[in-house]
């Protein structure tokens, strides 16, 4: 490339800016000598061309949800509409501050408070926070809620948390950062939560259960409501974890279920979009007694009329209402990730009363993929199981389910990893893997309620293809994609965590 088209001399460069100010002597000596650089950093120099390139080849390595099939139980890695993202990037949403006054931020703050009244309304909750950014963070906070609930009544002595074996890996987790001890029970061989587990875990230092409902396995916990009697004679608290709240949405909900607290995942159930690490959203509900922990400021709302606002708006005013003196205070830095509010809006605006279809087409889905995996021919029957129990095939689940691999294990040594690693090779993003844990060589499956018929029968041929090929292909997969079969163990214990250049920068 030319000068002509170079900036200052430097040859590809694909950005324009000023000289550096910093000739005069008198800017340059009010830096102090430690923070000046002795040489020019080593960034590379591409022109516009090359640098576009650059990340579009990036984004080829990557595999989402725009690429093809996502079936990662648990996530819920559906469609992110696109008119969410219009949204969210009209100005008065992505460029305002958090600071700004609050006549500057009707719009958002009456987003804030209605998304607060749906949330609230479809959970069976009395009132929510949109703080929390991520879904481990929603249940960090409503334990913290329900910790503080325990000392307002002087019932401080109570420690210890109960959590069922299939529960997910940040239940226990929030929990002990609260500086609960966690008790596990097991799962009855239905899979279900084991009520007579619970009654003997349940005692006077029992401060709350964290469940889900469906379960891990896709299950849904019949006897819930026989559950939260038990803990709270015992004086606990109830709290659910919403990761799987798409599954039951618009047909029940957990307040009805006897629950005290919830969270819920806006980059699942709303449709915001997730993975690598964020944006993540993870609001939490309260029932009525534990409204006065929760963090501050709320978006609240009073009826203002025409005089008042000059016949502009909806004939209320919104601003931040401060909880009280009993508040556990922030757990983030603003008032929550407003990009994945916004976007979780737009979907509630759009599907409102009809969100009770997407339950309904999450189940199907998932019971249809589960049937057309399990019952094509008995050789292939006799290589994976259904669970949580064998013979479950015919028994329907909620959105997900499991299956164990452990059959074709002792059949040829082909493992729950290799058939995920090969499902790679098919175009499709590998399943979750060993979780729950309590499912031997377990692969969780969630198609989630976006995707056709024709994708989940194309996903259940190509699986039992996996099923039936040499084992010799299915153990070195993958073979197609950019990056070959990585050695886990070795890359764990040597993590590469800067880029190679960085120490010259």
């Amino acid at each position: 490339m030319s000068d002509l088209f170079s900036f200052k001399g430097a040859k590809g460069a694909g950005w324009s800016q000023p000289e550096p100010s910093l000739d005069n002597e008198h800017l340059m000596n009010s830096i102090p000598e430690q923070l000046r650089r002795k040489s020019l950093p080593n960034w590379p120099r591409a022109s516009e061309p090359e640098i576009v390139r650059h990340y579009t080849w990036l984004s080829h390595r990557n595999f989402g949800i725009d690429n093809g099939f996502y079936p990662l139980g648990s996530c819920t890695m559906k469609h992110n509409p696109r008119v969410n993202e219009k949204i969210v990037q009209l100005p008065g949403m992505d460029r305002i501050h958090p600071l700004q006054p609050e006549h500057h931020v009707q719009g958002l703050l009456a987003i804030y408070f209605e998304m607060q009244e749906m949330l609230a309304t479809c959970s069976g909750m009395d009132q929510v926070t949109l703080q929390p950014v991520a879904g481990a963070q929603g249940e960090f906070t409503a334990m913290r809620c329900i910790q503080e609930y325990h000392k307002s009544i002087g019932q401080q002595h109570r420690s210890k948390v109960i959590v069922p074996d299939s529960a997910h890996g940040t239940n226990p987790a929030s929990a002990s950062m609260c500086g609960y001890e966690i008790i596990e029970i097991p799962s009855g061989s239905d899979g279900c939560l084991d009520l007579d587990a619970l009654k003997s875990a349940v005692g006077d230092d029992t401060a709350a259960m964290m469940i889900t409902n469906p379960s891990t396995l896709g299950i849904f916990e019949h006897q819930i409501a026989e559950a939260a009697k038990i803990v709270h004679s015992a004086g606990g608290q109830m709290y659910y974890d919403g990761a799987n709240f798409n599954a039951i949405i618009g047909k029940t909900d957990p307040g009805r279920m006897g629950f005290d607290a919830v969270h819920y995942n806006l980059h699942k159930t709303f449709s915001q979009p997730h993975g690598g690490g964020g944006p993540g959203s993870g609001p939490i509900g309260v029932k009525q007694h534990l409204r006065q922990f929760l963090p501050t400021p709320l978006a609240g709302r009073r009826e203002i009329d025409d005089s008042d606002r000059g016949g502009v708006g909806d004939g209320y005013w919104y601003f931040w209402e401060d909880v009280g003196k009993d508040s556990i205070g922030k757990v983030q830095q603003w008032n929550g990730n407003a990009g994945a509010v916004v976007r979780s809006w737009a979907f509630y605006r759009r599907y409102g009363r009809e969100l009770e279809k997407m339950s309904e087409h999450a189940v199907l889905n998932s019971n249809y993929l589960r049937y057309k995996i399990m019952n094509p021919d008995k050789e292939v029957i006799e290589k994976i199981h259904a669970m949580p129990v064998d013979g479950a095939a015919s028994k329907l689940v909620m959105h997900e389910f499991t299956l164990s691999m452990s059959p074709l294990k002792d059949l040829n040594g082909v493992t729950g990893k290799d058939v995920a690693k090969r499902l790679l090779d098919y175009g499709v993003m590998a399943p979750t893997l060993y979780f729950p844990m309590i499912v031997p060589e377990c692969l969780m499956i969630e198609p989630t309620e976006t995707e056709s018929k024709e994708v989940l029968d194309r996903f259940a041929k190509d699986f039992h293809t996996i099923l039936s090929e040499d084992p010799n292909i299915v153990t070195t997969a993958p073979h197609t994609t950019d990056v070959k079969r990585v050695d886990e163990v070795w890359a764990a214990r040597n993590l590469i965590l800067k880029h190679p250049g960085e120490d010259e920068i």
